[in-house]
């Protein structure tokens, strides 16, 4: 039963029937393992790491997964030092499992360790010389120079070979074009990126404007000012909520903020998304439906959940890009919330966003001119969001950041309520793990490098160029 409930999604059932299982009969141990898994699925931390623990005592098989499951646990709960103590039991026991190796080469590049994220990268690879994912990992975790050419050899083999697994020959060509760009090959390098999108575009399926243009009036039509108004809770939480286009520059954002003594980087959190999901689904006709009450709950629930996960800091960011969507309900469930939009110029960001192998979610990221026509549905979004709360939200400019983060930095922070703290000038000597795409970007600091870089792309970006040629937001 509670297998059949987890595989038609009613993930609570499905716990709720391995624990009537496990009152009768608890040492069943793979029912214990289901359940950790399953706890960790619905944010029940403490449950699914109890259930893992009685896993163990009961002499579970392959005792290493365990613990390698318990580290990526820890570290969502952004408990860095017990997540690395969980791979490394695993490799004690199992010194070449390759998931705890792999796991704990993403530990390293989180913690700004890139010697020894490529040195594991490298063991994953004499073990199993076809891991692609870890080959893919070896290319962004160090700087390309004209010395690695072998491992540029290696890259193009394993494309060539990988001819059943379209994602994994999807990552290696993004990978081979990071390659290429450190290198400043650009001709080979847009050859790359542009096999890499054509397969993306097969796995992700067809972007649809005109579809995406009426979800977007859906939201606005939705979620006004009076809705807003209307619906507001009774909370006096103020969460910081950064957002805005993938790639937007909101990772070194969070990583400045997160060097202020009274503020804590959340990274992208998933717990508004997980909510909407189970309590306000289908969206949006469930917040159309909802109470005030239901709205109090759904925002009491968030704010527990991120100080349980980041406890004893009065302020934590949450970067989840795409709660740009959500705005006007953010605004409705903690009507003393602050939101940073980050913006930065469209070529740029276009550019940088057709760089990554982005999930299927973002079916506009395999396109140029899709990604700036998502860009255009954005920011007629946040006009929208401006009209209902302007008060409570504050754009920064990717390229003036860079250029002159002070008084950026200090207007913002006036808005946020907070002292001046040079600390945030000095963010690179912070040393939180930072989990995004962007995290060897954000570790180079405030480099200038990544502003205009659409002109070593030219031929990729004239079609939106052309539509946009002064390189500023759509109108």
């Amino acid at each position: 039963m509670a297998n059949l409930l987890d595989s038609v999604g009613q993930t609570q059932e499905a716990i709720h029937a391995y624990e009537r299982l496990l009152e009768r009969q608890p040492d069943i141990v793979v029912a214990q393992f289901n359940l950790a898994r399953l706890c960790k699925s619905d944010k029940r931390y403490a449950e699914a790491l109890a259930a893992y623990e009685a896993a163990i005592r009961l002499d579970i098989a392959d005792v290493e997964e365990v613990y390698s499951n318990m580290g990526v646990l820890y570290s969502e709960m952004h408990d860095a030092d017990r997540a690395r103590e969980m791979y490394d039991r695993a490799l004690e026991i199992a010194p070449e499992y390759v998931p705890a190796l792999f796991n704990l080469g993403g530990h390293f590049e989180e913690a700004d360790e890139a010697r020894q994220a490529v040195e594991v990268y490298n063991r994953i690879l004499s073990i199993d010389n076809g891991h692609w994912e870890s080959l893919n990992r070896l290319a962004y975790a160090q700087k390309i120079t004209n010395e690695h050419q072998e491992f540029i050899d290696r890259l193009e083999s394993a494309i060539e070979d990988e001819t059943e697994d379209k994602v994994a020959r999807e990552g290696l060509y993004f990978a081979l074009g990071k390659a290429f760009d450190d290198r400043e090959q650009y001709d080979k390098a847009s050859a790359a990126y542009v096999a890499a999108n054509e397969l993306g575009k097969r796995r992700v399926g067809p972007y649809d404007q005109s579809r995406t243009e009426r979800a977007f009036g859906q939201l606005i039509e939705m979620f006004d000012a009076d809705w807003v108004k209307q619906m507001a809770t009774a909370s006096t939480a103020a969460p910081i909520f950064i957002c805005g286009m993938f790639r937007s520059g909101s990772t070194l954002l969070e990583q400045m903020l997160a060097a202020h003594r009274l503020v804590a980087a959340g990274g992208e959190l998933d717990i508004l998304p997980w909510l909407i999901r189970r309590d306000l689904a289908p969206y949006l006709q469930g917040a159309k439906v909802a109470s005030q009450e239901q709205l109090q709950r759904v925002a009491d629930e968030y704010i527990a959940r991120v100080r349980e996960l980041i406890p004893g800091c009065p302020n934590i960011t949450d970067k989840r890009p795409d709660n740009i969507l959500h705005l006007g309900l953010i605004k409705a469930l903690f009507p003393t919330m602050k939101v940073i939009h980050t913006k930065r110029k469209l070529l740029d960001n276009c550019l940088s966003i057709y760089f990554q192998q982005l999930g299927s979610a973002a079916s506009y990221a395999a396109e140029m001119e899709n990604i700036a026509h998502y860009y255009e549905q954005q920011d007629r979004l946040m006009l929208h969001w401006r009209t209902c709360f302007d008060t409570s939200i504050f754009v920064v400019d990717y390229e003036e950041l860079v250029e002159s983060p002070e008084p950026v930095l200090r207007r913002l922070l006036e808005f946020l309520g907070l002292e001046w703290d040079a600390g945030v000038l000095d963010f690179q000597k912070s040393r939180g793990l930072v989990k995004t795409a962007s995290l060897w970007q954000v570790r180079q600091g405030l480099y200038q490098g990544s502003m205009g870089r659409w002109r070593n792309y030219e031929p990729l970006v004239r079609a939106v160029q052309k539509k946009y040629p002064s390189d500023e937001k759509p109108p």
